[in-house]
């Protein structure tokens, strides 16, 4: 990926960071982030408490695409040492069996203390599930059908990589922000994983061009000469 596209590539994964954040930020914390402002008409303190969140889901941006490209050098160190992508994919299935039982586990059973807790964490696994499995499908009917299990793979553990910092806070209000910090995370890996392929293949054909350019100032240089 050229410069140029890696930096249109990288604004855009961050400005979807921020709205997602954000809008999600209105529906999961307007009871004490934002309707105490409103109830008293202070609306740049509303709009500051939207500009944080925003500013929270930019970072959970940053860390969504550092996760994507360290996933892209572990894929390929998988499948160079299993010699086999059908063998690494079964790996993959297995790590991503492994991550889901963790989660529940570990993870979320520690931190529901009451009935709708639990239901909460659960909701938030099948989102995580679901939406997974939709990026997976497009991810295979747009390019290959083996990147199934690659995509699937990425959506899943890396994902939960991303989202276990705050999985692992133990405060009083943690499952708001347990909720709240997932949704940046999905939106911007699935953005990078659909839209990659774009990026590569408009680089491929600015590369070109620039050769191209690059062949007729030399031939203009030696008409001069």
């Amino acid at each position: 990926m050229t410069i140029r596209n890696w930096f249109i590539f990288f604004i855009k994964a961050l400005v979807i960071g921020g709205v997602v954040t954000g809008i999600a930020g209105l529906f999961i914390r307007w009871e004490d982030a934002f309707a105490p402002y409103v109830a008293t008409g202070e609306y740049g303190e509303f709009a500051g408490s939207l500009l944080w969140f925003m500013f929270l889901g930019m970072t959970m941006s940053v860390i969504s695409q550092m996760g994507f490209f360290a996933y892209l050098t572990i894929h390929q160190f998988g499948v160079n040492i299993f010699k086999s992508l059908t063998l690494w994919n079964w790996v993959q299935l297995l790590i991503i069996a492994v991550v889901i039982f963790d989660l529940i586990r570990f993870r979320f059973m520690p931190l529901a203390n009451t009935q709708g807790q639990l239901l909460l964490y659960l909701g938030l696994l099948a989102v995580l599930l679901i939406s997974g499995l939709v990026v997976a499908y497009f991810k295979a009917k747009w390019t290959k059908k083996h990147a199934f299990i690659s995509a699937l793979f990425f959506m899943i553990v890396i994902t939960t990589l991303e989202w276990l910092p705050v999985l692992m806070v133990n405060e009083k209000d943690v499952d708001r922000y347990v909720a709240l910090l997932l949704f940046p995370l999905l939106a911007v890996n699935a953005y990078q994983l659909l839209k990659l392929p774009k990026y590569n293949a408009k680089s491929e054909v600015d590369r070109l061009k620039l050769v191209e350019r690059r062949r007729l100032r030399a031939l203009k240089t030696k008409e001069k000469l």
